[in-house]
This record gives C-alpha cells, structure tokens and sequence, in this order.
C-alpha cells in the first residue's frame, strides 16, 4: 500500500489501525487456510471491547487450516484518506484489503451500527446487497444480539448466525471449506449452511404482506430449507472455549481490562429485557474455572483490572466465595475485581465490600421504575425497604456515588409514576446524610423503553418522541436537588433504534437510503443525525411509525417470528397479559 504509514499519521488516532498488538495472531497467507475476518461495524475502542469478538479470534486461529484477522470500523478521517487515495478498507494484522478474504464476519450488536456495516462494504469494493455478490466475493455472514430481528439487513447480509457463535461457528469453517468456485456452487454453499441449525440465510426464504403492510406470510422457498430457525446455545460454559490470550489494545479502549464471564443468561424475568429470554438458560461457569482462567488470562495480558461479567453477576452461586479468593491472590499485585452493576440483593450479600477495593468510587443499581406497581408489571421485583438497607450499608462501607439506572415510556406508565422516579432519587441520595451529613452525588440514567422482540411487551407501541420528551420535563421539574444529575439518552436514538429492531426487510432499502446520504457512526450522540434518517424513510416510501407506533394484535405475524429462542408464543402471550389485569 503506497504510502500508507506517513497517510496514518495525517488520522486522529492512527493506532487504530495499526494492528501489531501483544497477543495479535499474523499467520502465513497460504492456499490450504481459510481465509476469514472478523469485522467489527464501530470504531477500534468500541470493537475491541467486546468478548464476542475475542472468542472468535482465538477458536478460529487455534485452527491450522484457519486464518483469523479483525477490522474496524474506520473513523470519518481515515475514511476520507481511503476514499481520496483509492485504498481498499485493509485487516489490521496483514493488511491485506478486505475483499480477499473468503469470510467475512460481522459483529452486529446494535442496530445503530448498521449504516457502518454497509460503509465497510463500500470501502473494500464489495457489492453491499447480496443479490449483486458473484463467486469471488467474500461470503458475508453476521451474528450477534442484533441478529434475533435480522430482517432488516437481509438485503445486505448472507446467512446470520441465530445464539452463541462459538456453538456452531467450526461448522460453518468446515462447509466454507468446502466452497467450489462459480455462482453455482454459491448457490450451493448458502444451501448448505442453511442445513446448519442456527444458521439463516434470507434468500432462501419469501415474504408476502397484506394490503395494511402486516405480513401476510413468510416461508422457505423449498421444503429442504428450515420453516423455524432454532436459536444455538453453549451448554456448558465450562467446556467452552475461552480467550486466554486476549489481544491488548495499542491504545486505551472503551472496557480496557481483563473480562471474565462468570455466568450466561439471567436468573430473572425482567418483562422489557431481551437479554433475558435470548440468552437462556441460565449457566454458570464453576469457581476451579474461574480462578484458573483469571490467572492464566493475567499471566498472558498483564491488566491490573479484572470485570466479571454476565447480565446479572451477583445471581453467580458462588460469586462470594470467588470474588473472596480472586482478591486472596490478586489484590498484592494491585488488580482490582469489578462487576459491572449490582442488584439491591448483591449489596446486602456483602458484596461492595468486596469488589473494587482499591477504588470505590460508584455503584450502579437499576430498579427501572419510580413505583411499586410499575415494577410489579415489568417484574423487577425490588423492595423500596432493602434497596435502602443496601444503599445505606454501602455509603458505610466508604461508596461515593451511587449510579441509578430508570426507564419511561413503560407500558402503563402514568406521569405519577414519573414524580415517583424523582422521589426515589432524592430519598436515595438523602440516605447518605446519616453517614457524613451530607446527601450523596447521584446520577440518574433514563432510557426510552423500547418494545423489543422476543419479549412479552413485543407487540406493545412504544411512545412518541413528542410524549417523550414531555415525560423529560416533567421529570426535570421534579428534580430539585442539586446532588442529582439527569443523564437522558438520546430519544431520537431510541426511536430509531425501536424502528429497526421492530422492523421488516422492507428497511434494508431505508438503510441503504440513509448510508448513502452520510449516516455514519448513528450510535454516536454526536454524530447522528435524525433529519437523514427521515429523508431515507421517505425516500424508500416507508412509514417509521407502523413499526413502533400501533399496539400489535397478537395474531399479526411479527418479522422474527420464524426465530425461536426456546420458549413458546404461549409463554409471550401469557406473560404479556399482565397488562389487562389489574395490580393493586
């Protein structure tokens, strides 16, 4: 590549692209491997946070016949030297141009990110619908959470991979192994992985809807193709594969510390939360495990913090007694043990004292709701009495700051619901006044409830932004202590978020629309911009509001019905009744 070492030092952040990390995998570039790339649709910070991707990265290059590198999503500055210098969007680790490889992997963990899948295509010379893809282009393949609604980029993706990547992804690297050459064998080789469980190929399957835009049927176009595609899971986080020898970033990233999961899926019943009903059935990986990797993982990388992850790291039976032995033999060598947020039951199993001692600076606990009603009907079942215990006994223990984490727009919110928001925020951040006088600096996080699928709230409409945004004031009135700041993620983001979530393979066009008029980046408060998105939806004559705007009856095929993630339409139905009876 001519010149491209003085072109990254005219970037923001050249080591973005760079590659060369400690822990990085450069194999030889030879005929027998098979040649894939993991691309990641964000920026270097982001991408290089994410476990998923580290998982990858290390099963596919412990293969001979494999070879493994990663991309990013480059920011706007280095996009522009592409563009201008007529350079291939290349891998970090041989910078060889994105286009030569047979695979490519796509991370999509938030719809916002969509535009920068197609961005990513462009810059590397690959026809981004993948009707126009032909025998020498790499086969475009995508998984992540994102993928449990994949109808909107269907136009643009290949085969997406339903549940946990590392159950079925050497399945996919044996049946590419064996990809031929020419159209047909294409055609043959997306036969074969849509023979694989889990796996879905959009062009394989129809769609017909009805004169009011519902669907009126989606179906395979032959009776070899799966009718329901099933959801793959990893049954034992123990025999799973994990990444020691984690790649160090070559600069600091967004969660730049050593990442253990601990335990997969959640124990609760949160209505709202897809987490919960995608990630299922809960399992826990073991203690001996735990310690075994967390020394291994630190001998190899070298952090001074280790995260124990999972959607709920306090349900961990054992987590006590873990995170006790991880400080026995990490805490002399200056490593911290985190957990990323805590339930009011993991305060008052003891455990703020345990974690972080070496910097207590914050908590994070999220009741979600303001009233007790509320939180009845979307289940998070949190007692007002041992959520204060376990505030109080933290502010004791030497916490500074408390995180509170709430959502508005919940199906039968009442505005008294959002005076009870600002209640609990006051009465919270008072409770520190019996330790030092004085009331506690709290931060209250709101986010827009959206409707997502596979949930039982999947077929409620979600609030406007207009009503929205009269919820926010409401909420700003209510909040008179200077101790406590408001933090609203973007409502604008949400609605769009919602739209593509909720969404059909009719926004394949809105996004290809968006993309080419400059959206870059959406999840980037900065950096989105609604109006574009608006001018796409209209350009491709879609109307944003039919898919979050109107309560969905329950006999209304729903774009990821075909989807199943283990648990019947019964089991929806039956949960999302709790809204026609009445809580007292």
């Amino acid at each position: 590549m001519k010149n491209l070492d003085e072109l990254l030092l005219t970037v923001q952040k050249p080591g973005r692209y760079v590659g060369g990390e400690w822990n990085s995998v450069k194999k030889e570039w030879t005929e027998d491997k098979l040649k894939v790339l993991l691309a990641f649709p964000d920026a270097y910070e982001i991408g290089m946070s994410y476990l998923g991707m580290k998982v990858l990265y290390g099963m596919l290059n412990g293969r001979d016949d494999c070879l493994c590198e990663r991309v990013f999503s480059p920011w706007m500055d280095f996009e522009k030297v592409l563009r201008e210098n007529s350079i291939a969007l290349f891998s970090l680790e041989s910078r060889k141009p994105i286009s030569q490889f047979d695979v490519i992997g796509f991370s999509l963990t938030y719809e916002l990110g969509y535009t920068n899948v197609l961005n990513m295509l462009d810059l590397g010379g690959i026809p981004k619908r993948s009707s126009d893809r032909r025998s020498e282009d790499p086969l475009i393949i995508a998984g992540g959470p994102a993928c449990y609604n994949p109808e909107p980029m269907a136009d643009f993706i290949d085969a997406f991979l339903i549940g946990d990547a590392e159950e079925a992804i050497l399945e996919i690297v044996d049946v590419c192994k064996g990809r031929g050459k020419g159209d047909v064998a294409r055609i043959k080789l997306l036969r074969s992985l849509a023979g694989i469980k889990g796996v879905y190929v959009p062009s394989l399957y129809k769609i017909e809807y009805n004169q009011d835009n519902t669907i009126k049927q989606f179906s395979p176009t032959d009776e070899a193709i799966p009718k329901i595609i099933e959801k793959r899971f990893v049954k034992s986080l123990d025999s799973a594969f994990y990444p020691v020898n984690q790649v160090v970033p070559n600069i600091q990233v967004v969660h730049d510390r050593l990442v253990l999961e601990i335990m997969r899926g959640c124990k609760h019943a949160c209505r709202f939360c897809q987490a919960t009903t995608t990630y299922r059935p809960c399992r826990e990986r073991t203690k001996g495990e735990i310690l075994k990797l967390a020394k291994e993982s630190y001998e190899a990388t070298g952090y001074d913090e280790i995260s124990l992850l999972s959607l709920s790291t306090g349900d961990h039976s054992q987590v006590t007694q873990i995170i006790k032995e991880l400080n026995e033999v990490f805490s002399r060598k200056c490593v911290s043990v985190s957990v990323p947020s805590l339930r009011v039951e993991d305060a008052l199993k003891g455990l703020p004292a345990l974690v972080s001692e070496v910097r207590k600076a914050g908590l994070t606990f999220a009741p979600e709701a303001g009233s007790a009603c509320l939180r009845k009907i979307i289940n998070k079942n949190i007692e007002i009495e041992k959520l204060s215990e376990s505030v109080g006994e933290s502010f004791r223990l030497g916490w500074r700051r408390i995180k509170l984490y709430f959502m508005i727009g919940l199906p039968s919110e009442r505005d008294e619901d959002i005076f009870d928001i600002a209640a609990m925020a006051v009465h919270i951040s008072d409770l520190k006044k019996k330790v030092d006088g004085r009331p506690a600096q709290l931060r209250v996080s709101i986010n827009a409830f959206i409707p997502k699928p596979h949930t039982p709230f999947q077929w409620e409409a979600m609030d406007g932004i207009d009503e929205l945004e009269r919820k926010r004031a409401l909420l700003r009135d209510a909040m008179k202590s200077r101790f406590i700041e408001l933090d609203f993620h973007s409502f604008q983001m949400s609605y769009l978020e919602a739209v593509l979530s909720r969404g059909d393979r009719r926004l394949s066009d809105v996004i290809y629309e968006a993309w080419n008029a400059g959206a870059r980046f959406d999840g980037w408060g900065d950096l989105f911009n609604l109006k574009t998105w608006l001018s796409a939806f209209e350009k491709a004559s879609v109307d944003p509001s039919f898919y979050v705007g109107r309560k969905r009856g329950l006999s209304e095929i729903l774009p990821w019905d075909f989807i199943t993630v283990g648990l019947s339409r019964q089991f929806f139905e039956k949960e999302a009744g709790v809204l026609e009876k009445p809580l007292i």
